[in-house]
């Protein structure tokens, strides 16, 4: 499989969610299947129905976190330098349409919230920012049609 390219900030945020699973969902969750059974029959217990579609949950979510893990590739954007956008790039684009500005950091899949202004490097408008510079415009085709944007300045952080 191919590596997954991260930043130390979602590196460790990936890390600090496993270890909260592992060492403090995982034990809570066996313990409350363990004290439905002791309520009799598991065929209509609920909590316990319940409590082992929670324990599928959290083993789901932890093998998902560890095959991330073993295929993250961590990467320091500090250490590029120019305008090019590249991973990692602090961006900031103006809207060509209302003029509007945002500043977005393109992060891996696993990191991205957008809400926070981290833009996933496979989202439409990164895939479109790869390779250009400060000044360039690029067109991105969203669900309400096609958007401009231009690139006021790239740095890293």
């Amino acid at each position: 499989m191919d590596k997954m390219p991260i930043t130390q900030i979602g590196f460790d945020k990936l890390e600090a969610e496993l270890k909260h699973l592992k060492s403090v969902e995982r034990p809570a969750i066996i313990e409350a299947i363990a004290t439905a059974r002791e309520h009799g029959d598991l065929s209509e217990n609920a909590e316990y129905h319940s409590a082992r579609e929670k324990q599928s949950f959290i083993e789901g979510r932890i093998a998902q976190l560890e095959s991330n893990k073993a295929l993250a590739e961590i990467i320091n954007p500090a250490n590029f330098t120019g305008d090019m956008v590249k991973f990692g790039a602090v961006v900031k684009v103006v809207d060509e349409d209302t003029e509007e500005e945002i500043t977005y950091q393109i992060v891996g899949e696993y990191e991205a919230d957008i809400d926070e202004g981290l833009l996933s490097l496979g989202a439409p408008l990164s895939r479109a920012l790869i390779g250009k510079s400060t000044g360039d415009s690029v067109e991105v085709n969203t669900p309400k049609g096609s958007k401009g944007y231009e690139i006021l300045s790239v740095s890293y952080k």
